[in-house]
């Protein structure tokens, strides 16, 4: 795929002046139309507009965050902010710049005197010695590809990855803090310490993304399958429905960083857990604690199973879109634009790292 970056740099400042008006747009939509199927259709263009703003972008620095912080997270709070839901909704309303941020970032600001609705573990700076010691060795691991098994260097690449995550939204939440002066709610709370699939997706994975499906996809589906199943069960369909539209998502992403026709991997991952998450709700339910396994082996085994069917269904196709050559090569046109001043695209450098 071949990429102008100077076309690419001019699409971005585009898409960020389109966002912008967009949600200024959105701001006034709020102080003069009340909550509702009125609002809904008046805030439409802009939900349209952010599944859109992604496909006017080619590189994985710029389209990735795009498409996962507008197309998915900003698209669905401009749905709750029509119905009066979300973050972006408040009494009073939110000031201009929290309403920007909340709506553009993976972040939840919290309003005065608001306590974080997710309690997460308090950590210190030694628990973060293992993980980066851990991402120093897949690292130098990797410059041994050749001689590694391919489900190896996936989870090498896997780990690579899922600590970039972590560690790029934290450093756009203290960003945040930092410039506006906010407390914000927590993003993660230590995912490796999860002990069944449901803990983890629930209340340790990428907490702004569960807090945006709950009221968006997982309590109207309730609400919608009260009338069908009795109610002591409709929090089995609902959150099936949730895993559903999450994976989707997750394919939407995938399909603005590469262009490629889906495989449906990635829907399968996430179908696969919601089917695991509502089994455990049933088993839950029906046998209480009395099957319930010590800590540490319901640890293993949440933590085998995410890792084996992530390997299986959700790294595969995301490692087909060759991210980590396509990153190192535009790192290499941003580095050698500020050595010579002049834009060259990605395809232009040959990354001498993979």
């Amino acid at each position: 795929m071949s990429i102008e970056m100077e076309g690419e740099v001019y699409n971005l400042m585009v898409n960020l002046s389109i966002a912008l008006a967009s949600l200024l747009y959105s701001h006034s939509v709020g102080m003069f139309i009340a909550k509702g199927a009125t609002r809904f259709l008046a805030l439409f263009p802009v939900i349209f507009i952010f599944l859109c703003l992604p496909l006017n972008l080619q590189t994985v620095f710029f389209a990735g965050p795009t498409s996962f912080f507008m197309a998915w997270l900003g698209s669905f709070k401009i749905i709750l902010y029509a119905f009066g839901q979300g973050p972006l909704s408040s009494h009073p309303p939110l000031p201009l710049s929290h309403f920007i941020a909340n709506a553009c970032l993976p972040i939840k600001i919290l309003k005065d005197q608001e306590s974080p609705s997710h309690q997460t573990t308090k950590k210190s700076h030694i628990d973060y010695v293992p993980r980066v010691l851990l991402f120093i060795f897949v690292i130098k691991a990797y410059g041994y590809k050749d001689f590694l098994h391919p489900l190896l260097i996936t989870a090498c690449l896997a780990y690579y990855f899922v600590f970039m995550l972590i560690q790029f939204l934290a450093a756009l939440a203290f960003l945040v803090r930092t410039l506006l002066g906010v407390e914000l709610e927590p993003q993660f709370d230590e995912p490796h310490h999860s002990t069944s699939v449901q803990n983890f997706w629930g209340k340790r994975w990428n907490l702004m993304v569960s807090d945006t499906l709950r009221p968006t996809v997982y309590h109207p589906a309730r609400a919608i399958f009260r009338h069908l199943v009795p109610e002591r069960w409709v929090s089995v369909p609902a959150v099936f429905i949730t895993f559903l539209v999450s994976g989707l998502m997750h394919e939407l992403i995938f399909y603005h960083l590469g262009r490629y026709t889906p495989t449906w991997e990635v829907t399968w991952f996430f179908i696969i857990h919601g089917i695991c998450v509502a089994m455990e709700i049933v088993m839950k339910k029906t046998t209480g604690r009395r099957f319930e396994q010590p800590p540490v082996v319901t640890w293993l085994l949440t933590l085998t199973f995410i890792t084996i069917t992530g390997l299986w269904l959700f790294f595969p196709p995301f490692l087909r879109l060759d991210p980590c050559a396509r990153v190192c090569r535009e790192t290499m046109a941003f580095i050698g634009f500020f050595k010579t001043g002049h834009l060259l695209g990605p395809n232009e450098y040959a990354c001498r790292f993979i």
